[in-house]
């Protein structure tokens, strides 16, 4: 396994958007473009790639996602187990405050500025949104 170097540094070069790949129940695959990056898991404090999904369904059925960014004609992939952190799936070691914080987390490491972080708190707590923290078992890179 490769680090998240690569990962991290494509992240950042075209706004943290990443094909992630779901396993349905059903056994087909599911792909959605999400925003991503890396940052510390707030429990273990491993590093993660990180990312919000409305797509969650899948993830409850089945934890484990895989995560592909590109810039030009370089690719980053990282897979492995997803935990869940938000209104409707607590996460032991996540309180409402760090799940704030965590979703800024994400937000900044994919790249994202924003003038009003309140009001962003306030549009993510309205739609529930849940963190998606994948622990990568695998990460490939060219």
């Amino acid at each position: 396994m490769t680090s998240l170097t690569k990962f991290a540094e494509l992240a950042s070069r075209d706004h943290g958007l990443a094909v992630m790949a779901l396993a349905r129940p059903n056994g087909t695959a599911h792909a959605s473009v999400v925003s991503t990056g890396v940052l510390s898991h707030p429990v273990t404090g491993i590093p993660v790639v990180g990312g919000r999904s409305r797509k969650l369904s899948h993830l409850r059925t089945h934890p484990r996602a895989t995560l592909v960014l590109r810039a030009g004609w370089q690719w980053a992939a990282a897979e492995g187990p997803a935990n869940l952190a938000g209104p409707d799936d607590p996460l032991a070691g996540v309180d409402a405050e760090r799940l704030r914080l965590l979703l800024r987390e994400i937000f900044t490491a994919a790249g994202g500025i924003h003038d009003d972080f309140d009001a962003y708190d306030r549009t993510m707590a309205a739609e529930r949104r849940t963190a998606v923290l994948v622990t990568p078992e695998h990460v490939y890179d060219r």
